[in-house]
């Protein structure tokens, strides 16, 4: 080998590294004449492909991190490049190149000291935490504030009898009641952390003579507060103490529910300040700002307010493009810090998907005086473009309160026991809360069991859960027979809104063709078949045609030579900002002829509910939705998921992915897999390079 440089070739020529990252090592090299700097300008390229925010040169130990193990070559070549690497005190390399600058100066790359970056990467990453931490800081409360957001808290997250109630009732018709599983039920539905300083047996007398929903309310006194933890009314109480707050949780835990009651809550504060808060909900696609908005409703029509605060919170969320103000045909938006928003509360839902660089321009954009809510599931996939922002804040949250925040919160309400679990955390951490508890699937639940289980890593809890003959939940071997099994059920599964889209030709009257769109859109939403891969079989690509040809072999659909056809379903694949369409955003081809004349177009629903039309001509990139992958389907639920993974390993099977997929099932999953390799795939976490957890511990 003559060199690092000349190495690069062979690399793009095998595929190993892209041909973009060997260009940027070319132009390197083209600027500062020095090998060294321009291999691992390459490696930082391919480092960023693949999601990473920076390229680490040391590992946990302090030791130099393998390069040639991050780039996956064997043999000959990897000794090769082995054998100058080692030799290499890339510190010195990268301090004495005029290419790679320090703690802020403008060049192409930046070292800090650990880690390389791109200085665009840099230069978010390290704005980023600076806000964050700024953002951190304890918002001023008067004892008489801390007084009436207490009795406000007490109102909104007020216990309801219902659930254990109707388990108790349960139990009991089963046959299965004891006194034992009594206390599981009230322990498990009242949040019991405590438990030893109850009196049980007054409890369980209560229990057993209760035949009326009311006669629960006794365990008010006998199980007070003090003994119990509950994580939704900690989170509001710690978005009410901080400007920055995350609030993170599985699938049920009830995130939506949460922060509804928190913004009624942070409504009542700036009244009383004298103020009427702008308050706006996002979410990074169409989709998820969709079902945001139907969750925020159903959740302020259940609260038992007054008419007037109900008014106060916003219904309708929209996108973050929507929201920043998308500049077309630029990476930049129109509001930024020169043009802040206007708003005073933000709430950011499935921020799991939010990349560092939008993250960035997010928080660029705020006002200074803002509160910013970041919701999200920390163990779902981070974002397809570079950076796990979500993931990396989320870290933090192991650490536990600080005395003074622990003190405060358990002020707010009423859980003492916070306060003995007080530590001495980074800053960031006084802002984060992780729910903890699932609303949706009761231990009868076979989704929230095994995405528990496959969360682990624990290939025997994950056996255990299929085991115990869940009727929610179902898996299936990778052959000839379930394949076929399981496009007939997606046949089944369509045919419903392929049904409905046939009386198009007849809608006349006050039955109008997006009234038939919007509920033919909502009978596609119920299923969905989701893939981790793009080509072959088992990819995106292949079973789309597969589907595409059982649903005509049916004559639901009719496939001629053209593209488009009646009931074709498309995901946007890229943004449109003069159209507001979305990545995401999901739309039905329907004949119209509304206006006398037949013709194509495709209906789309946005985040408001109102259903936009497109001629076909017009549709930004887009791909058949029959199918969709797992990346894909983030932000979306669907009453009943179907999952094929790939019969041979491949990389992109990780715990995450496999998660993610699983969480996306509302009442029924079914999943068709080889054993090895479902169980191969939840044991590989993903692990995105960053220095974000490092600067918010400064």
């Amino acid at each position: 080998m003559q060199n690092l440089f000349s190495s690069l070739k062979p690399l793009v020529e095998k595929g190993v590294i892209r041909q973009i990252d060997y260009q940027f090592a070319r132009f390197i090299h083209d600027q500062g004449r020095d090998d060294n700097v321009a291999f691992i300008a390459a490696m930082l390229s391919f480092e960023l492909g693949n999601g990473h925010i920076c390229l680490p040169l040391f590992d946990r130990y302090g030791q130099p991190c393998d390069l040639v193990s991050k780039l996956g070559v064997f043999g000959d070549l990897a000794h090769q490049l082995n054998n100058v690497l080692q030799k290499l005190d890339w510190p010195q390399v990268l301090q004495s190149s005029s290419l790679v600058g320090h703690l802020g100066q403008t060049c192409p790359m930046i070292f800090d000291g650990e880690r390389l970056y791109l200085y665009r990467y840099w230069y978010y990453e390290f704005i980023l935490a600076n806000r964050l931490n700024s953002f951190g800081s304890p918002v001023s409360l008067k004892p008489i504030d801390v007084q009436k957001l207490t009795q406000l808290l007490d109102h909104l997250f007020a216990r309801n009898y219902r659930y254990l109630f109707n388990a108790l009732a349960l139990a009991q018709s089963d046959g299965t009641t004891t006194q034992v599983i009594r206390q599981q039920l009230v322990c498990d539905h009242l949040d019991v952390v405590s438990s030893e300083e109850l009196d049980w047996v007054a409890i369980d007398q209560k229990l057993v003579s209760a035949s009326k929903l009311g006669q629960l309310e006794v365990l008010d006194e006998l199980v007070p507060q003090a003994a119990c933890i509950n994580w939704q009314k900690v989170a509001a109480a710690v978005a009410l103490t901080r400007r920055f707050a995350v609030i993170s949780g599985g699938p049920g835990t009830g995130k939506t529910t949460t922060v509804t009651k928190l913004l009624v809550a942070l409504n009542v504060q700036a009244q009383q300040a004298g103020q009427v808060p702008v308050i706006k909900l996002v979410a990074p696609t169409g989709k998820a700002a969709a079902r945001l908005t139907e969750s925020i409703g159903k959740a302020l029509a259940e609260l038992p307010i007054e008419p007037s605060l109900k008014a106060q919170i916003p219904t309708s969320a929209s996108t973050l493009h929507r929201l920043l103000g998308a500049v077309p045909n630029s990476a930049e938006f129109r509001h930024n810090q020169q043009n802040p928003l206007h708003l005073d509360i933000l709430v950011v839902d499935e921020a799991s998907m939010v990349d560092l660089p939008m993250m960035y321009k997010l928080v660029d954009a705020l006002p200074k005086h803002a509160r910013l809510i970041l919701l999200g599931d920390k163990d779902q996939l981070a974002s397809v473009e570079a950076g796990a922002v979500l993931g990396d804040i989320c870290s933090f949250s192991q650490q536990g309160y600080s005395f003074e925040q622990a003190k405060l919160i358990s002020q707010l309400t009423g859980f003492q026991s916070l306060v003995n679990r007080h530590a001495n955390p980074a800053t960031i951490a006084d802002s984060l809360c992780m729910l903890q508890k699932s609303y949706r699937f009761d231990a009868r639940s076979g989704i929230g069991q095994l995405a528990k289980a496959i969360n682990s890593g624990s290939s025997t809890k994950m056996n255990l859960v299929w085991q115990r003959d869940f009727d929610d939940i179902a898996k299936f071997p990778v052959d000839g027979h379930h394949y076929s099994q399981m496009i007939q059920t997606l046949v089944e599964e369509y045919s419903h809104y392929l049904n409905r889209i046939k009386q198009t030709d007849e809608v006349s009257g006050s039955e109008n063709i997006q009234q038939v769109a919007k509920e033919a859109l909502q009978l596609f939403a119920k299923c969905r078949l989701l893939c981790a891969i793009r080509e072959g079989d088992f990819g995106l690509a292949g079973l789309n045609q597969r589907v595409e040809r059982a649903l005509k072999a049916r004559k639901l659909i009719k496939l001629q030579d053209e593209l488009w056809y009646h009931g074709r379903p498309v995901m946007i694949v890229r943004n449109d900002h003069a159209l507001g369409l979305y990545n995401g955003d999901i739309g039905l081809c329907l004949r119209d002829n509304s206006d006398g004349t037949e013709r194509l177009k495709v209906f789309f629903e946005l985040p408001d509910g109102s259903i936009k039309a497109v001629l076909p001509s017009r549709v930004p990139e887009h791909e058949t939705a029959y199918a969709m992958t797992i990346h894909k389907s983030q932000g979306s639920e669907f009453e009943h998921t179907l999952i094929l993974l790939p019969p041979d390993h491949t990389p992109i099977l990780t715990r995450e992915l496999i998660y993610t997929g699983v969480t996306r099932a509302k009442q029924r999953l079914s999943l068709f897999v080889d054993d090895k390799i479902l169980a191969r795939g939840i044991k590989i976490c993903t692990q995105r390079a960053s220095g974000i957890v490092a600067r918010l511990s400064q």
